[in-house]
């Protein structure tokens, strides 16, 4: 086993894409952190689950249980939530004002969603997103090409297209996002005049590794990392939207975050994991690293799946200008 770094900070976010809160400790489970994103904003026109990568004024908005989530806190199961808006006004989830607010604030017809029961699957549904959609989600001029999205297994892929988020949960693509205070301190080095602040990246955990790499967290892809009480599986580096680049209370917008991870970064930073074994994390907690069984390499497999995704791009629909 080796150290992998020491947990600084953990968040938990009740309505995605709202401001986060950072908790001193909390419990994990196949879904993720306990009462992370039991809410969400819905489009009405669209009948889908929508974010900041779309009406980044969410950012702007705080949220807060109005108690201490229930252990039952999850799927068909939302605690009630204080949405708090820049003016200094706040409205329950319990408020039937609370969707003509909302409404109001991003100029689009929406609703605040409570997560929705695990076999209630077409409430997550969405339509096939278009090329203009990702152009949108990514921050791409129409000269750029769209990212690569390869590191995805097929199997999450097809969830993520078929779904705007997995079934269960209302985050976009795993339970866990982890990043390294070693990541952002490189990348900050590549764009001094930038702040990359953890809170843009909206992890759940932040570590702070002994690792000399730049991206430590890269490394423990397929490995296990073992905590005092829970385990968790990183899986993939976490490929970033435009959404870090937007301005949110105490960070200004700035392009350049996107643009320095896009150039110096694979456009990837953090990694996307499991929950392998259920149980309390919390600030100080010293992680161990059970190392992937062996390294990743540009197998076949990944060469048809790269071939793969080339073609499924080629088919996606433009979509509007």
């Amino acid at each position: 086993m080796l150290e992998a770094g020491r947990i600084t900070s953990i968040w938990r976010y009740p309505v995605k894409s709202m401001a986060g809160e950072r908790v001193a400790s909390a419990e994990v489970s196949a879904l993720g952190l306990h009462a992370d994103r039991t809410w969400a904003v819905r489009d009405v026109e669209h009948d889908t689950t929508t974010g900041a990568k779309k009406l980044p004024g969410l950012l702007w908005c705080t949220a807060r249980y109005a108690q201490t989530p229930a252990a039952d806190a999850g799927p068909g199961h939302a605690p009630e939530v204080l949405i708090g808006f820049p003016d200094g006004r706040e409205f329950s989830s319990s408020d039937p004002g609370v969707h003509r607010a909302l409404s109001d604030y991003v100029d689009r017809d929406v609703e605040l969603r409570a997560l929705p029961p695990i076999s209630e699957r077409h409430q997550y549904r969405t339509p096939m997103a278009t090329k203009t959609d990702l152009r949108v989600v990514f921050g791409l001029e129409d000269d750029e090409p769209l990212p690569d999205l390869s590191m995805f297994p097929i199997r999450k892929l097809a969830e993520i297209t078929r779904y705007a988020t997995p079934v269960g949960s209302y985050v976009d693509a795993y339970p866990v996002h982890i990043l390294t205070a070693q990541s952002l301190a490189a990348m900050a080095a590549m764009a001094p005049d930038s702040e990359f602040d953890e809170r843009r990246f909206r992890p759940t955990l932040v570590v702070d590794s002994p690792a000399t790499s730049e991206h430590p967290e890269w490394d423990w892809c397929g490995g296990v990392l073992h905590g005092p009480h829970a385990d968790l599986q990183p899986l993939i580096p976490t490929i970033r939207c435009v959404m870090p680049s937007h301005e949110q209370p105490q960070l200004k917008r700035d392009r350049e975050i996107t643009r320095a991870i896009a150039a110096h970064s694979r456009r990837c930073l953090g990694v996307y994991g499991n929950v392998v074994k259920p149980g309390r994390i919390a600030e100080g907690d010293v992680l161990t690293l059970e190392p992937p069984a062996r390294p990743v390499t540009e197998s076949g497999a990944v060469k048809v799946k790269r071939a793969l995704m080339r073609a499924v791009a080629a088919a996606i629909p433009n979509g509007r200008n």
